[in-house]
């Protein structure tokens, strides 16, 4: 069936506790979504099946949009016909804990790093990273892989035609290990070499005897390049082939689907990656969940993932207040908070992950916690999200004044960011659209004009494999129905004492003037769909985007919040006195309308 054959779309994202589906349809000359279910995942006991979960949001789809899609045998009906079914089914999935993957190299900070962003990428959370500098002891690596039981294990190491001995002894420590994988007991573990290929025979001779081994090109064939494609293909080849083959009722699923189905996190990178590239800008998305926090970068064509295995708002929340401390999450929240609340209410949620707060109270200190969320899981991205080490850079004389060292400078440049998008419950299901959008300006810091969205039910897994299939139809559904345009973010770069000059806003078409001064919010009603050209003069020491004091031109989109003006400063710069926080956090949520008693 070709793309101008299909006119109903169902797809499905099984997550670790909720199967969500959503029908998509064509309406003349473009698809829009129309309607979504949702159901509890079944893939653990008592059920066992992840199809029960899959059929049973089906069906309120099916009763939500008047339309019947599974036979009297619980199938679907393919094609559509007769006011019937669908002509597409696809699905992705992250039940069961999603994909699971230890790595293991040669030097961490080179080719372990980049096997980890071959991994994550991929869709996986990376369990272990091991390495010959990891600090270990041989027999505590063996011990670590045994206990370990992942998914599959990914071994880089060497760039071709370089070094082996060393290649070839972790993958000897693979076998000495032995691991199990964590699903299913009839199998060998599925082990991907990326390495050297100089030392494919001896690894080969090593382990094709104890694990299911593969290879494919190395992910650094030199020290100058990362090649990440073939392996991440693989990864997912892979988690088809072993991991989701043994999962509870998935090879039913398998024999469904239209397309393979998806880790969840790759298929959210993978319409990012898409719309990055058609509308050729740089994105930054998050989703921030129970357990995990998932940050996605695109900047000039290459696409970087992590996840924050520790941080979430509900199973991870004491992780998140472990690492940040209570200090600062109080002081995100406007008004007087007493430390012990904030206490209990921490461990109210710990035992009730699931519930959602019920007074205003709550509600600001859950998403005061969230900005810490934020603020941590991205620190970790930019992290990883960095040029290649090991290689020999030419640089100047201002190069040696600077404190990051060559090759380490992270490739997410804040002030070239055009589009900054969030998900999760706590974003996507704020009760004032405006604290969305200051939870992601206060967590990224956005520098310069930067645009601000949310995914309005969290669909971007099941575009991000409709991607695959029929990317006009993805693409359509993402910009009208996926994405809720928050409005447009002005914060320039530079600290200024609270109350000097900082900048002034003139709206070209009215000639109307804003002279916003440093330390200030300012919310801005512009519309969604109407856009408005702006000149932004920064004082000297201030930075837009075309150097220190500079003047720019530029058109901002508009949304449901408008325009924020944000000159608390860059890198953002909050009172140190407590006293003094809270009354800056009260006006700072008065001026945008945060809460309603402020």
């Amino acid at each position: 069936m070709g793309p101008d054959d299909i006119n109903f779309i169902l797809a499905t994202d099984c997550g670790s506790t909720t199967t969500k589906a959503i029908l998509i349809a064509r309406q003349g000359d473009e698809y829009r979504l129309q309607v979504r279910g949702e159901a509890p995942t079944t893939v653990e006991a008592p059920f066992e099946d992840v199809t029960i979960g899959v059929r049973n949001a089906i069906a309120e789809v099916e009763e939500l949009a008047g339309r019947q899609l599974l036979n009297g045998e619980g199938q679907l009906i393919r094609p559509a016909r007769n006011g019937q079914g669908v002509d597409v089914y696809l699905s992705t999935s992250s039940a069961g804990g999603g994909l699971q993957v230890a790595v293991v190299g040669l030097v961490r900070r080179m080719t372990a790093e980049s096997a980890q962003r071959a991994a994550l990428g991929a869709g996986a959370i990376v369990m272990e990273v091991l390495a010959l500098d990891d600090g270990r002891r041989p027999h505590e690596r063996i011990e670590r892989l045994r206990r370990l039981r992942p998914d599959m294990i990914l071994i880089s190491g060497g760039v071709d035609g370089g070094e082996e001995r060393r290649v070839v002894e972790m993958a000897e420590l693979v076998a000495a290990a032995k691991p199990q994988p964590r699903l299913g007991s009839g199998f060998r573990l599925p082990v991907i070499y990326a390495g050297n290929v100089a030392a494919r025979s001896r690894i080969a001779e090593t382990l094709q005897d104890v694990t299911a081994l593969t290879m494919v090109d190395n992910l650094r064939p030199t020290l100058e390049e990362e090649n990440l494609g073939p392996a991440r293909r693989e990864i997912q080849e892979e988690f088809l082939r072993h991991v989701m083959s043994q999962a509870p009722g998935y090879s039913k699923l398998m024999s469904w689907a239209d397309a393979d189905i998806m880790p969840t996190p790759a298929a959210v990178g993978s319409i990012m990656q898409q719309i990055a590239a058609e509308q050729n800008i740089n994105i930054v998305g998050v989703d921030i969940g129970g357990a995990t926090t998932d940050v996605f970068s695109v900047f000039d064509g290459v696409f970087n993932r992590t996840v924050s295995a520790n941080l979430g708002m509900s199973y991870s929340i004491a992780n998140v207040v472990a690492e940040t401390g209570l200090r600062n999450i109080l002081r995100w929240v406007p008004g007087d908070v007493a430390a012990g609340d904030l206490q209990n209410r921490i461990r109210n949620k710990m035992i009730r992950p699931t519930t959602v707060p019920q007074w205003l109270e709550g509600l600001k200190l859950e998403q005061a916690i969230a900005r810490e969320a934020l603020r941590l899981a991205f620190a970790q991205h930019k992290q990883l999200a960095t040029g290649l080490k090991g290689v020999q850079q030419e640089r100047d004389i201002a190069d040696a004044f600077r404190q990051t060292r060559a090759g380490e400078e992270t490739l997410v440049d804040m002030m070239r960011l055009d589009l900054l998008v969030g998900s999760g419950g706590v974003l996507s299901h704020a009760p004032r659209r405006v604290q969305a959008a200051m939870m992601l300006i206060d967590g990224f810091a956005p520098e310069g004009v930067t645009q601000l969205a949310v995914d309005s039910i969290f669909m971007m897994p099941q575009l991000g494999v409709l991607a695959q299939v029929h990317p006009e139809a993805a693409r359509q559904v993402f910009l009208r129905d996926c994405l809720v345009h928050l409005g447009t973010c002005i914060a320039p770069v530079g600290q200024g004492r609270p109350g000097s000059p900082c900048i002034t806003v003139t709206f070209t078409d009215t000639g109307e003037r804003l002279n916003v001064a440093a330390g200030e919010l300012r919310r801005i009603e512009l519309p969604e769909d109407s856009a408005r050209e702006l000149v932004i003069d920064p004082v000297r020491g201030y930075d837009v985007g075309a150097g220190r004091g500079r003047a720019v031109k530029t058109n901002v989109a508009g949304g449901v919040v408008g325009l924020i003006i944000d000159t608390r400063g860059r890198p953002l710069d909050l009172p140190e006195d407590v006293e003094e926080q809270r009354t800056a956090q009260v006006q700072w949520a008065k001026a945008v309308g945060l809460y309603p008693e402020v």
